[in-house]
């Protein structure tokens, strides 16, 4: 991953209307959010009042509002961060390294602009809605107290390799040729039939009869391939993290790489 440089500009116009109908919310949702977090944050009150049944969706926005405000208070910087190829495990297994010093949120893009605000009239702290411009696509929230060379060193050398899934950008062509399968036991010839491979038993040795193209470079895996790029063990998707904004109390500041491929994905989107 390329290091990330700093520059001190707002995003382009492409980027919110490339993504405009993503992870939509209407306004009557929008205002039961705010008053659950608003409710979560109070004291508790000693009057019962008669219980009016809430949507489980509505009440677990309102708490996400209540504990993005929370790590508004509890941490020194704030960064918007977008990604390739999310690995939910991994990214759990990141949070699990980072607790002791951070918070990492992946919520609606509606969502997390409610809790930090979308205009200096409702943000939670002076400059933190310039975060919310940039909440547009696959983007997350990630809370810190770490030193930003630390953070900025953690981002750039984050990289998970995985197996690619199904209707995912090939990044090399493979292509297996006739003659034995060696990897492979002959009570997996009719599994390896099913996806489309030419193979037959040749004296209880899985044979393929002819050359056969898994997949091809900068098109999509078909379910087939990803399957067969599994038993052949090649990893062929990479998770990865870009920043793309950060906030503190007193600066500012928009990353290009991470901006992008915000772009990007908003031209994938389009």
């Amino acid at each position: 991953m390329k290091e990330a440089s700093p520059m001190s500009h707002h995003p382009q116009s492409n980027i919110a209307a490339a993504t405009a109908s993503r992870n939509s919310t209407d306004d009557e949702d929008e205002l039961r959010i705010r008053g659950d977090a608003e409710i979560q944050a109070q004291p508790p009150c000693a009057v019962t009042l008669s219980k009016t049944k809430k949507k489980p969706g509505l009440e677990r926005k309102g708490k996400v509002v209540t504990d993005i405000k929370d790590a508004v208070e509890h941490y020194a910087n704030a960064y918007v961060f977008t990604y390739d190829n999310m690995r939910n495990q991994k990214l759990k297994d990141l949070r699990e390294q980072l607790k002791s010093s951070s918070r990492i949120f992946l919520a609606g893009k509606k969502v997390m602009q409610i809790a930090l605000g979308r205009s200096h009239a409702d943000e939670a702290k002076t400059g933190l809605h310039k975060l919310s411009k940039f909440l547009q696509g696959d983007t997350g929230l990630f809370f810190t107290n770490l030193p930003r060379d630390d953070v900025e060193r953690l981002f750039r050398e984050f990289e998970e390799h995985d197996f690619a899934r199904t209707g995912s950008i090939a990044t090399e062509t493979v292509e297996l040729k006739e003659g034995p399968l060696e990897q492979f036991t002959h009570e997996m010839e009719p599994f390896l039939r099913k996806q489309g491979m030419p193979v037959r038993l040749n004296k209880g040795a899985v044979e393929l009869v002819a050359d056969h193209i898994v997949c091809e470079e900068g098109k999509p895996i078909s379910p087939e391939a990803a399957q067969t790029l599994r038993l052949l063990g090649m990893q062929m998707a990479t998770f990865r993290l870009y920043l793309v904004c950060w906030w503190s109390s007193d600066d500012f500041e928009v990353y290009k790489e991470g901006l992008a491929q915000l772009r990007a994905e908003a031209d994938d989107s389009s």
